[in-house]
């Protein structure tokens, strides 16, 4: 294999695992520059996962090519739904975020397992037919060495991903909309004396976060499991909220250090075919992602300062 094939590899890899993180990592940043804590992004990528599964499997044959990119949306939808409890219990109840988003992240494997067991009369669904395969950019990937490593047989909801966190960037800190998001979750009382509605921008924030880590969720399951079972989403939404931290909560670091992840995930798939990485034992690989997160929360958690306000719930009267 030439340098060029090898590096192309890595790329590709780490483009495949760092996708769901990022949108996930870039959902939470929603989320927390509000002042809503949402551990259950993890619960979110689940039913994001499940959903699009199944209607991969039910609309294949009707969609053809364009299923799994519509279950990519189907499945931030479901996430919208599963973050309207946590948002519900979290602004309106005024529950603790915590326990708000274990609920979810217990619920939903559940539910979802419950469910296929119900309609599948199986522990898992059955491996989808149409999936989100290898895209090569037509004229791009004939760009000498440049081309073949980014722009031939590479992932497209990555270069999708990366769009959206530019995105992201843009709407927090450059457009009044995220202001006043920002402002909420910096400080809720000066914003509403200045006629901020700061439910209405904690609902979007929290919402927002849904959509992103369902459509995670989604896209983990349409590329890289082919199928939804319990064990399809482990640990991914919490890795993505080790990013959001790792990249201070603003969304182009929080989509650096998901690329980092994602990288530290293609080795265990990878890493046989690299030099030097080859001789280190598969198991150290595929508990490398969580070593680091570990590792990435105890050196960068009490230095990373994030929204004065986050966690804290907020009464209009007092």
């Amino acid at each position: 294999m030439s340098a060029v094939d090898l590096i192309a590899l890595i790329v590709t890899s780490t483009l495949v695992y760092s996708t769901p993180l990022i949108l996930t990592a870039l959902g939470g940043t929603f989320s927390e520059r509000s002042g809503i804590v949402n551990v259950g992004l993890e619960g979110i990528m689940i039913m994001g996962a499940f959903s699009s599964v199944v209607f991969n499997l039910t609309m294949a044959d009707s969609l053809g090519s364009l299923t799994p990119w519509i279950a990519i949306l189907v499945g931030g939808v479901v996430g919208i739904a599963f973050s309207l409890l946590h948002a519900v219990a979290t602004i309106n109840f005024r529950a603790d975020h915590i326990i708000s988003g274990t609920v979810i992240n217990l619920m939903a494997p559940a539910l979802g397992v419950f469910l296929i067991k119900t309609w599948y009369d199986k522990g898992q669904t059955d491996n989808i037919s149409y999936n989100l395969g290898y895209f090569s950019f037509p004229g791009l990937k004939n760009i000498p060495v440049l081309g073949k490593i980014f722009f031939k047989n590479t992932f497209l909801p990555a270069y999708l991903a990366i769009l959206i966190a530019i995105l992201a960037w843009f709407i927090l800190f450059k457009t009044r909309f995220g202001l006043r998001l920002r402002s909420v979750g910096e400080h809720p009382q000066a914003a509403d004396t200045l006629g901020i509605n700061v439910y209405k921008f904690r609902y979007a924030g929290v919402l927002i976060s849904g959509l992103l880590g369902g459509m995670g969720g989604a896209i983990f399951a349409q590329s890289i499991s082919g199928n939804f079972s319990a064990g399809t989403i482990v640990g991914q939404g919490f890795i993505s909220m080790a990013a959001m931290i790792f990249g201070k909560w603003n969304p182009l670091g929080a989509m650096g250090a998901a690329l980092f992840f994602g990288f530290a995930q293609s080795l265990s798939i990878i890493g046989g075919q690299l030099p030097v990485i080859s001789s280190i034992p598969s198991v150290w690989l595929q508990i490398a992602p969580y070593l680091l997160t570990i590792i990435v929360l105890v050196l960068f958690l009490g230095q990373s300062s994030g929204p004065k306000a986050n966690g804290k719930n907020y009464i209009k009267t007092k």
